[in-house]
């Protein structure tokens, strides 16, 4: 499954660096500002931040944060699964 994520994140990585090879020689920056080469400069920056974001999950760097919250996760399950016997018996009490 992990081998699987990883192949779909690389060709997001692929298709957005494909995507940003070819639209970066057409944004033109020559004429001064205007709305077309705006918009032009923020798509490059989404991209980047795409392209950012698969590298980011690609290099692993996230694995050890991930990590400990599945032990956080894991440890509330334990306390959660703990005091559910005594929530029942405290109701069976009452009646």
């Amino acid at each position: 499954m992990k081998k699987r994520k990883k192949l779909k994140h690389f060709l997001y990585l692929i298709v957005a660096l494909a995507m940003l090879v070819y639209a970066l020689p057409l944004i033109s920056f020559s004429g001064g500002w205007s709305w077309t080469s705006a918009f032009g400069a923020a798509w490059a920056l989404f991209a980047f931040l795409v392209i950012g974001a698969h590298l980011h999950y690609l290099l692993g760097v996230d694995e050890e944060k991930q990590k400990a919250l599945d032990r956080i996760k894991a440890a509330k399950m334990r306390q959660w699964q703990l005091k559910w016997p005594e929530e029942k018996q405290r109701s069976q009490e009452h009646m």
